[in-house]
């Protein structure tokens, strides 16, 4: 008789059907899928690089591991994916792709023989989102593997995510009469607002972006900087898991985030070269595309932006886990992960209302992006709040404390409130930007001229002055998390003291609305570049500065 392998549940593996589902019946037993195996990484802990130390070091002073490093120390052991290839021999599945920098072994076989391998039930459901493959339950691994298989994606493929924009509602009449009256700006004019370093244009640096759908046009993207006077940026669409550039022809759909995203970030670092990275939108598409954007040795981005995301509860721990030990992969190469922090405000669209955050902007290795209304007098800026058009429909920053990841070192100083369940947890966001549809960014978007806001646009304003950066200081400014909440880094931002997000409030110092400001870009890179004594703010007119403060104590 063959022997019977003794199985064991995958960690963070359990998974409950979407709320609304209305089960249609069985897949497919003989149904091809691929699924994504991620595995521990090849270095123990104490192995691994101490990020917390390395992070508070200037660019100048640290020694991020190369791609190929990286690859050779801490990506999946030889042994493990042996291991991998066998359990795949036995259960019928075929090795599609293994790479050790990503940890990820790419399997595909057929559903019988897949839900064979990691005992689960596949059923095809109807939900309010359409039509998805789902499982519920855990996932059973042999235990020989246990400690060896972090996750396993690509079994359930419901929609994982949303992007974070917002079109502007050209009908919408004002929520307070005495509102200030709607604008919208370029892309340029915000970071010149922002004082984004002279001098700079992202030269040499490429900045990757996650697309969760929806597509670009080369004639759109030709229209709009044209209209700019700026030379098209060179664009790379890369395929992941099957998904290409695919617009749809709605500028209020997917599109609209896909372009706003190359859009802002092209206008902002023109000489930066843009790769856009399209997959599914699964948590396995998700993951497969941050992965492969960071381990890139082709395109090697400096830094990724990402627009997407959801509810921390709408995700598995296993994928919550994976996704974080992606970017804290990312950190020790010197890549920077920026994140929008939703549209939601602190609800983060959650149907009780509960304060709840967007993951992966919650990741601690992340740089979480907030939103503001801007408001400029010619080139410098008169006021800045937090983002709350919620009266209208129109969003709010997200932000708030998550309850999965607990509280940094880096913030450990910050101010940051217990989460609503108690937890001591991270806090949400980082930094802010422009992100109010009510001062929304001018867009070229299927074949139209329209005004888009939202953190989404955040994410790539600030990939592009981190590239800028970059390239002033012939270093990757990284994992920025620990410098920018030091009193030398961190008093060169913009402190918005005004507005709330629905629960949380703007204060001095940082908040769960527009965390701790917005950049002033110049005056960042002279705090980035400087060993020595503190760099000043400078100071501004009092007409530049009316609902953004300079820097005040911290709250207790």
């Amino acid at each position: 008789m063959p022997k019977i392998e003794k199985r064991v549940d995958l960690p963070g593996s359990q998974r409950s059907l979407l709320p609304g589902s209305r089960k249609i019946g069985p897949c497919d037993p003989k149904e091809q899928i691929q699924v994504t195996v991620f595995l521990r990484r090849g270095s123990s802990p104490k192995q691994f690089p101490d990020i917390k130390k390395l992070g508070k070091l200037l660019p100048a002073q640290r020694h991020d591991l190369s791609r190929a490093q990286f690859a050779s120390r801490h990506g999946a052991r030889p042994a493990d994916i042996t291991k991998i290839r066998a359990f795949a021999k036995t259960h019928g599945l075929k090795i599609v792709e293994v790479s050790r920098p990503r940890r990820s072994v790419l399997l595909s076989g057929s559903i019988a023989a897949f839900s064979s391998a990691f005992a689960v039930e596949l059923n095809s459901y109807q939900h309010p989102a359409g039509t998805s493959r789902m499982r519920s339950g855990t996932i059973q691994i042999p235990a020989s593997l246990s400690g060896i298989i972090e996750g396993v994606f690509g079994l359930d493929n419901r929609p994982q995510a949303k992007p974070h924009f917002r079109v502007r509602n050209q009908s919408k009449k004002p929520a307070v009469p005495a509102q200030a009256s709607s604008a919208s700006y370029s892309a340029p004019q915000v970071a010149q607002a922002y004082d984004f370093p002279a001098g700079t244009t992202g030269s040499g640096q490429t900045i990757g972006i996650l697309e969760l759908s929806g597509g670009y046009r080369a004639t759109d993207l030709a229209t709009y900087f044209k209209n700019l006077g700026i030379a098209t940026p060179t664009v790379t669409a890369v395929s992941v898991d099957g998904a290409t550039n695919s617009p749809t022809g709605d500028a209020n759909g997917p599109d609209g985030e896909v372009e706003l995203d190359i859009e802002v970030a092209g206008a902002v670092a023109p000489s930066a070269q843009i790769a856009m990275y399209f997959t599914p939108n699964t948590d396995q598409g998700f993951l497969d595309a941050l992965t492969t954007a960071v381990h890139d040795t082709k395109l090697q981005p400096a830094v990724v932006s990402i627009s997407w995301g959801g509810p921390e509860s709408s995700w598995t721990q296993q994928a919550l886990t994976a996704f974080n030990s992606a970017c804290e992969d990312a950190s020790t190469i010197g890549v920077t992960i920026l994140v929008a922090s939703g549209d939601d405000g602190s609800s983060d669209g959650v149907s009780s209302g509960t304060p709840t955050v967007d993951f992966p902007a919650s990741s601690p290795y992340v740089l979480a992006c907030g939103g503001t209304r801007l408001t400029l007098s010619g080139t410098t800026i008169s006021s800045e709040q937090t983002w709350n058009e919620l009266a209208s429909n129109e969003g709010a920053s997200g932000g708030g404390v998550s309850e999965v990841f607990a509280l940094p070192s880096y913030q450990q100083s910050a101010g940051v409130p217990k989460a609503p369940n108690g937890f001591v947890g991270r806090g949400v966001p980082d930094v802010a930007g422009d992100a109010d549809p009510e001062s929304g960014y001018n867009v070229f978007v299927d074949g139209q001229q329209t005004v888009i806001g939202g953190t989404s646009a955040v994410a790539p304003l600030w990939a592009g002055l981190l590239v800028r950066m970059n390239q002033s200081l012939g270093k990757n400014v990284g994992y920025l998390n620990p410098l920018l909440y030091t009193s030398n880094v961190e008093s060169t931002l913009h402190d918005i003291t005004v507005g709330n997000n629905g629960t949380y409030s703007a204060g001095p110092g940082w908040d769960a609305c527009t965390g701790l400001g917005t950049p002033d870009g110049a005056a960042l890179l002279a705090a980035l570049g400087t060993p020595a004594a503190p760099t000043k703010k400078k100071k501004k007119s009092p007409t530049k500065r009316k609902a953004a403060s300079t820097k005040r104590p911290k709250k207790s």
